[in-house]
């Protein structure tokens, strides 16, 4: 296996080698000005420009993101259609992302074009990666519109794509600092900085640090009403041991080469936090904690070798820590220690064949490895090589996409019984997995799209599943989706009205979650589990955007978004767990609402400006057997911010008023976890 492994990465490389080698066949492209020339003199509306992506994304930039009340990356999601977050509720709860209800492990996240890694279990948790340094968040269903990149991108059913911010200099500076200071609800203190410096012409630094605290302590109401109105419980309490201190930092170095460019990045954080836990058996207070830190260095480079051949490299080192305890001797006292270690490389190589017809051939190597001092632990060790080939076509209306993605997997890990080392156990497996993306514009005036998809792929059992002391199996198989979409997206622009622009889009889409690993009871011991290949999920889903922009009179700017997704999940592993009222068979799969939806406002006026956001998610089920006791409330909240922008002299002073949770609503993310009341937050930012 490790042999097929060097020849494939080998023949990337002999790829690369052969285009950079080859005939510069120049394509040359018309001149600006002839087209100019050549256009009517009275024309004043031409077609939109060539549609780039296949599939476009749902994506927030900096201006967007500043409009919401959001901190970290986690909630600035919610606003993405057919987007689920698990959020367990206080400032540092984990908070996870599902996407059209496949599953959180089949979410890519890319970080300035590299994966965030998880491999002991899978999960990233999008609540430590602050808004600060993040200067647009895209989402693509399938994967992203572009042959040009790694084979890991090729690798999801869905993915994020963060990308920090780059620095930009007025002419005549070399420096550029933002300070910010955050406080408000919960004890919060949160000061951050951003410093950025053009060291040359051609080479910029950027460093940016913040530290979160916050005591976490809030009081929330407890009430649980059933589906025929009784009332099952009401009370009043504080939420504690949710206290959280956290240090992130990132340096990050952006270079300009000719014909290419090149960033590099290093990435610390550091926390320590309380679990504030679930509420069950009249217990109101956990003393669990976690302890974080999470390394990464990784950098990029990209080049044109000639008009017809790019090729980009991109590396990666990670380093991840964690503990976690819990002192309570009553249930089970648990003291674990864990060590992730994950090296990364990738080699990427695009050719121009003909003129509108490109491909693109890319290998991934990755290198994992888990360690813990716990008892019976296995030491796993992950190599894994992803090859992709993938092309598109692009002929006057029509664009295509198609790529196949070959997974190389190879573990070891150790057999012992706690005493000594039995031996060795290794695993293979190889796996080809394809996608189909279209693309159409039938009206050549009008920017209206239709697209579909197909696309296969599967995810790879984590660490966890596999070896976890007791619970994982060693024999799992991978766990497979495979998606249908079809949509359309319009968008028009208006002249001298007060209308900018509108912009509507729906996708309709159907997915098939096979060989789903679930944990199963474990013979007769009440804790006893084993992770298995048995579940089953079909989703039906639709999912709709509109966006408006409006300049209104006196100098005034409104915009206004509307997201929707309606979805059906439903659970069919075993049709013979359908004989009683309680069965699961077809039910709605655990936390996914039928009915979601967002709706964001914002108004500006000179230096004033005015925000409004609502986010509901309808009745849920905390479990696939949909019955009363299992019954989830639906919930909702609204957000609203003011800020005011004041020039003082060579610096900019900006204040934020926040108020989270308007309305004061009481409700749960996940059951028996209780999310804040009414809070607030008062934001100063200085940018000099």
């Amino acid at each position: 296996m490790l042999r097929l492994f060097s020849l494939i990465f080998s023949l990337a490389v002999a790829g690369s080698i052969f285009a950079a080698g080859s005939p510069a066949g120049a394509v040359s492209l018309p001149d600006s000005t002839d087209i100019s020339s050549s256009l009517p003199e009275l024309q004043v509306f031409a077609a939109p420009p060539p549609f780039r992506e296949v599939i476009p994304s749902q994506h927030l930039n900096g201006e967007q993101l500043e409009k919401l009340n959001s901190h970290n990356v986690a909630d600035a999601i919610r606003y993405f259609s057919g987007a689920q977050i698990k959020d367990y509720g206080g400032v540092g709860g984990v908070k996870t992302v599902d996407i059209r209800s496949m599953g959180t492990n089949h979410l890519g996240v890319f970080y300035d074009g590299i994966q965030l890694g998880n491999a002991q279990n899978g999960q990233i948790d999008l609540g430590k990666f602050s808004l600060d340094n993040i200067e647009e968040i895209s989402l693509y269903n399938g994967q992203k519109s572009e042959i040009f990149q790694p084979a890991k991108d090729f690798g999801s059913a869905g993915t994020i794509y963060l990308r920090t911010r780059r620095p930009v200099f007025k002419e005549g500076k070399r420096l550029n600092l933002n300070l910010t200071f955050r406080t408000g609800s919960f004890g919060l203190l949160n000061p951050s900085c951003r410093l950025e410096y053009k060291l040359s012409k051609n080479v910029r630094a950027t460093l940016n640090s913040e530290f979160t605290y916050a005591n976490g302590k809030y009081r929330f109401r407890y009430r649980k009403v059933f589906p025929n109105g009784s009332l099952a419980w009401d009370t009043t309490a504080t939420r504690r041991n949710g206290d959280i201190h956290a240090f992130r930092i990132e340096a990050g170095l952006f270079g300009i080469i000719p014909m290419g460019d090149w960033h590099a990045k290093v990435y610390y954080y550091d926390s320590a936090k309380g679990i504030p836990g679930a509420i069950v058996n009249n217990v109101w207070k956990n003393s669990q904690r976690q302890w974080d830190r999470n390394f990464f260095a990784q950098g990029s480079l990209r080049k044109t070798i000639s008009s017809r051949y790019e090729l980009m490299v991109n590396a990666k080192y990670a380093r991840d820590y964690m503990k976690y305890l819990n002192p309570d001797t009553t249930l089970m006292y648990i003291n674990n220690r864990f060590y992730q270690d994950e090296s990364y490389l990738s080699l990427a190589n695009k050719v121009e064949i003909l003129e509108g017809w490109e491909a693109n051939i890319s290998a991934d190597w990755q290198w994992n490895h888990l360690s813990s001092p716990m008892v019976n632990f296995s030491y796993p060790t992950r190599h894994t090589l992803l090859t992709a080939l993938a092309t598109s076509w692009r002929r006057s209306a029509f664009k295509a996409q198609a790529s196949i993605l070959g997974s190389f997997i190879f573990d070891r890990s150790l057999i012992n019984d706690g005493y000594s080392i039995l031996g060795h156990r290794s695993s293979r497996w190889a796996r080809f997995t394809p996608a189909v993306f279209l693309s159409w514009r039938p009206l050549e005036y009008e920017d209206f799209n239709l697209r579909a998809f197909y696309k296969r792929i599967f995810r790879m059992p984590t660490f966890n599943d596999l070896y976890y002391t007791d619970i994982g199996n060693a024999d799992l198989k991978p766990e497979y989706a495979t998606q249908y979409d079809f949509g359309a997206q319009w968008t028009h622009g208006f002249a001298s009205t007060v209308w900018h622009s509108i912009q509507l889009s729906a996708d309709v889409y159907h997915n098939r979650i096979s060989d789903k690993i679930i944990a199963v009871p474990k013979g007769t011991g009440q804790y006893r589990w084993m992770m298995m290949n048995i579940g089953k999920v079909r989703i039906f889903g639709l999912d709709a955007n509109a966006r408006a922009d409006l300049s209104l009179p006196y100098g005034i700017d409104l915009s206004a978004s509307l997201s929707y997704t309606w979805q059906s999940a439903r659970d069919f592993s075993d049709p013979e767990d359908s004989l009683d009222e309680a069965g699961t068979y077809k039910g709605q799969i655990a936390y996914i609402p039928r009915h979601s939806g967002s709706f964001t406002a914002g108004a500006t006026w000179r230096r004033l400006a005015l925000n409004y956001s609502f986010i509901y998610v309808g009745e849920r089920w905390d479990n696939s057997s949909n019955i009363p006791v299992n019954y989830v409330q639906p919930w909702y909240t609204s957000d609203l911010s003011a800020s005011y922008s004041l020039p003082l002299g060579k610096t900019n002073l900006k204040a934020t008023l926040e108020v989270n949770n308007l309305l004061n609503q009481q409700y749960e993310v996940i059951r028996n976890y209780p999310m804040p009341g009414r809070n607030y937050k008062l934001i100063f930012q200085f940018d000099i």
